[in-house]
C-alpha cells in the first residue's frame, strides 16, 4: 500500500515562455537536490535553460490544450481557471493559435508541490500548493498529506469545481482516492464543470473533430490521447479498430499504451478490454470513478 507521506519541496511556479494546462504547469525548486529524494529521480532532466521542470498533477486529468496540435472542448477554461488560482494575472500568449505565454503578472509565483516519484516521462507526480495554501510545510520534510492537507491542494479544487477528471494510479494512495473520487462524485452530481458534457460511455469518433474543440464530444483525456494519435496513423494507412491499434503499437512499438486497469479494487484488466467499438462509435465500458490505472 502506498504511503500518505510525501515530500514537500518548495519552489515557484513559472509560465513565461511554457505551455501550461489544466493539469501541468513548470516548476523550479529552490534546492534543486530535494528531487534526488523522489523515487525514479534519475528519470527528471531539468530545463538547462531555467532549472524547471514539468509537473504531473496527482490524482487528474484535465480536458487537452495543445496534445498533438489537437485540443479537447474545456481544456482552455481548465487552464485558465488554474491560471488564475495560482495567482497570475495579465496573461498574453503569443499570436493566436499559440498556447506559449508570452508574459504574466507576476513571472512567477511561490508554492510547494508535495511528492514522492517521477512518473515514466519524468514528471514529478505532485499535489500543487499556493503558498498560502502551504503554510506549515517545511521544505524538505515528509508530510503526512491528510485529508486536510489534501484539500489545500489544486489538484483537489479542480475535481472539486468539476475542471479535470479523476483519474488515479497504484500509486495514489488508497486515502487520496476515495477522497478525490468523493469530490469527483459530488461535482458530477452537481452538474459542474466536465460532467455535463462527458460522452466517455459512449462516443463517436469518425475523425479528429469528433473529439476535438470546439464542436467535438469531450472524452476522458487518456482515450482522447489514444484516439488522436490513432487517428493520425490511420491517415498513413493502419487499418483496425481503436482497440487493433493499442495492442499493435503496445506490442511493436517503443511504449505500452495498453494501461493496466484496476477495476472497482477488485481486478486487473488492459485498457482495450474496456473498450466496445461497432462501427464509428466507441463504449468505455466502465464508470470512470470505478477504475485505477496500474503505474508504469
Amino acid at each position: 500500500m502506498t504511503s500518505p507521506y510525501f515530500l514537500a519541496i518548495a519552489g515557484n511556479f513559472i509560465i513565461k515562455g511554457k505551455e501550461p494546462d489544466g493539469d501541468s504547469v513548470r516548476f523550479v525548486p529552490d534546492d534543486p537536490q530535494r528531487l534526488t529524494q523522489l523515487k525514479n529521480h534519475s528519470r527528471i532532466v531539468p530545463s538547462k535553460v531555467d532549472g524547471s521542470v514539468q509537473l504531473r498533477f496527482e490524482g487528474i486529468d484535465a480536458p487537452e490544450l495543445h496534445y498533438g496540435g489537437q485540443a479537447q472542448p474545456l481544456g482552455v477554461e481548465a487552464r485558465d481557471k488554474l491560471l488564475s488560482w495560482m495567482g497570475f494575472t495579465n496573461i498574453q500568449y503569443k499570436t493566436s493559435p499559440s498556447t506559449m505565454v508570452d508574459s504574466s503578472t507576476p513571472a512567477q509565483v511561490p508554492g510547494t508541490i508535495l511528492s514522492q516519484q517521477a512518473e515514466i516521462n519524468g514528471r514529478p507526480v505532485s499535489y500543487v500548493l499556493v503558498e498560502a495554501d502551504a503554510a506549515g510545510l517545511r521544505d524538505g520534510r515528509w508530510t503526512n498529506v491528510t485529508d486536510a492537507v489534501l484539500e489545500k491542494s489544486l489538484n483537489f479544487r479542480m475535481i472539486d469545481q468539476g475542471l479535470a477528471y479523476y483519474t488515479v494510479y497504484t500509486s495514489t494512495p488508497a486515502a487520496h482516492r476515495v477522497r478525490l473520487r468523493r469530490a469527483a462524485l459530488a461535482a458530477r452530481q452537481a452538474g459542474r464543470g466536465v460532467w455535463p458534457v462527458d460522452f466517455t460511455a459512449e462516443f463517436v469518433l469518425k475523425n479528429q473533430a469528433s473529439v476535438s474543440a470546439p464542436d467535438g464530444e469531450l472524452i476522458l483525456p487518456k482515450l482522447f490521447r489514444r484516439c488522436t494519435d490513432y487517428l493520425r496513423d490511420v491517415t498513413k494507412g493502419f487499418r483496425g479498430n481503436l482497440a487493433d491499434w493499442i495492442q499493435t503499437v503496445s506490442a511493436t512499438g517503443s511504449r505500452n499504451e495498453n494501461d493496466g486497469v484496476v477495476v472497482f479494487d477488485a481486478f486487473t484488466v488492459h485498457l482495450t478490454d474496456l473498450l466496445e467499438q461497432r462501427n464509428n462509435r466507441i463504449a468505455f465500458l466502465v464508470d470512470t470513478l470505478d477504475v485505477t490505472f496500474v503505474e508504469k
